[in-house]
């Protein structure tokens, strides 16, 4: 019996491998098409789209990766979405990150840095517009529980319109233990509280902080709150009992950004 010749292509393992997702958006796409074109597996998008993605599609037909010109309906049943600005990327996800290995690999020892840390968030939206306004911000990174549902999802990272690539995103399984590598890399850590607390805007905050926001409902659990350096309060009329997180995300990491400015003589740089 003559047996059938094997293929001399090995097969691919799928252990190990990253799941994929669908990103949409078109100023999320060109971010992943910016930061790591090699995690790019296939295009779908509008004609209207041609122009602007001119680039991706050379990219794609160089390295025969799959593209598509579909219909606006189209688009919204692989977005799950109707806002998705006339293109999807299909795109490997990025592997999560560990606290120490997002300090390794983002910060340096004594240099100013901030990281948002997101206790209780699960709406996707303000998710994305805090991401956006970290990488506008210049945080080094945003810190979820381990059990968080929150993700660069495709909501998420459109509303970003580029942020969710900039900024690193680590998963934290024990909060004790979290407290304590931040504060041997020589962070504070400070929690937004609604009311008591200190006034943000007279207040000098470290160069080094962890800045911990709590869902509106619920607030920052109370083990961070008793074990947390400063307790911080955004300041208002009264009229309203808080921001949501993503407006407070901006004040904050606002408020942070001028200060260190200030330090600097008014650089526009991140002071590193």
């Amino acid at each position: 019996m003559r047996h059938p010749k094997r293929s001399k292509r090995p097969v691919a393992k799928p252990q190990g491998r990253l799941p994929e997702q669908r990103i949409h958006g078109l100023h999320a796409c060109l971010a992943v098409f910016a930061k790591r074109p090699g995690d790019l597996r296939k295009v779908y998008l509008a004609q209207e789209r041609l122009d602007a993605l001119r680039p991706v599609l050379a990219y794609c037909a160089e390295r025969r990766l799959g593209y598509r010109i579909v219909a606006p309906e189209e688009l919204e049943r692989l977005a799950s979405s109707h806002h998705h600005e006339g293109v999807v990327f299909e795109v490997v996800q990025r592997a999560p990150l560990g606290l120490a290995e997002l300090l390794s690999r983002k910060t340096k020892p004594s240099s100013p840095s901030l990281l948002l840390w997101l206790d209780g968030i699960a709406n996707p939206h303000n998710f994305g517009a805090l991401l956006r306004t970290a990488a506008n911000f210049g945080a080094d990174g945003v810190l979820l529980p381990a059990d968080s549902k929150l993700d660069r999802s495709g909501a998420a990272a459109r509303v970003a319109r580029g942020g969710a690539e900039a900024v690193p995103i680590a998963r934290i399984d024990d909060p004790k233990a979290a407290l304590e590598t931040l504060r041997r890399a020589g962070y504070a850590v400070a929690v937004t509280t609604p009311r008591g607390g200190s006034d943000l805007y007279a207040t000098e905050l470290p160069a080094r902080l962890a800045v911990v926001f709590g869902a509106e409902d619920e607030g920052v659990q109370r083990r961070l709150v008793e074990a947390s350096d400063l307790r911080i309060r955004i300041p208002g009329t009264g009229e309203v009992e808080s921001l949501n997180v993503a407006a407070s995300v901006a004040v904050m990491s606002g408020e942070w950004w001028r200060q260190r400015r200030r330090r600097k003589g008014g650089s526009t740089g991140r002071g590193r």
